[in-house]
């Protein structure tokens, strides 16, 4: 198991939630894989996951994503998580840490498109340490290049922009207009709403 995942095992009780354990799954052999997860925990956030040497790099978004290149959104940097959470979807139980729903709003590929003042590449693990990552997502739901950068660095704060070429539509609320998991087709409502009225969790069932 990766030493990096120990912060996040230790948030989490295994015997009680159905999140992955954290036993270390290696990177595929293609391009490194994307995801937006929408989690409606004790405060409502989507979270960003880029898969890179093996974790999945995570930043939480309370207001989710935008389009808009002229829209800052706030995305705090949290534990690493394994690879296998990216298909994860279901209900952390009350109590445990996240506790709430979550399904996959956007799934695909990323691509590290840093580079230094001499247009020299630069690696993910120096970009995250630098404080500035210019990504390109290809998704279902998100296309395009986006910039992470730290501005809060004592409180590993970040914004997250979308660029100017493709994928800016300052008209688009994606979060709004496709609230959908794009594995299953539910929200994080009728995950939380199927939970209370029968108990069951219909991730379990689809």
């Amino acid at each position: 198991m990766s030493p990096r995942l120990d912060r996040y095992r230790a948030k989490r009780d295994f015997g009680r939630t159905d999140e992955p354990e954290g036993v270390e799954v290696p990177s595929s052999d293609g391009p490194p894989r994307y995801a937006f997860q929408h989690h409606d925990a004790s405060s409502e956030h989507y979270d960003l996951r880029l898969e890179s040497d093996g974790v999945l790099l995570s930043w939480a978004v309370p207001k989710g994503p935008s389009t808009d290149p002229r829209e800052k959104r706030l995305a705090v940097r949290t534990e690493d998580h394994p690879v296998d959470y990216l298909d994860f979807e279901g209900t952390i139980p009350s109590g445990e840490y996240g506790g709430g729903s979550v399904i996959v709003w956007d799934v695909g590929t990323w691509e590290n498109l840093t580079t230094d003042d001499d247009g020299e590449p630069v690696a993910v693990a120096d970009a995250v340490d630098g404080g500035h990552l210019r990504l390109r997502i290809e998704g279902e739901k998100l296309v395009g290049d986006w910039t992470l950068q730290r501005f809060r660095p004592e409180e590993d704060q970040w914004l997250l922009i979308k660029g100017t070429q493709e994928g800016a539509d300052a008209r688009r609320n994606p979060t709004s207009t496709q609230p959908g998991s794009v594995l299953t087709g539910v929200t994080v409502d009728e995950v939380a709403e199927a939970l209370e009225a029968t108990g069951e969790d219909p991730e379990e069932e689809a």
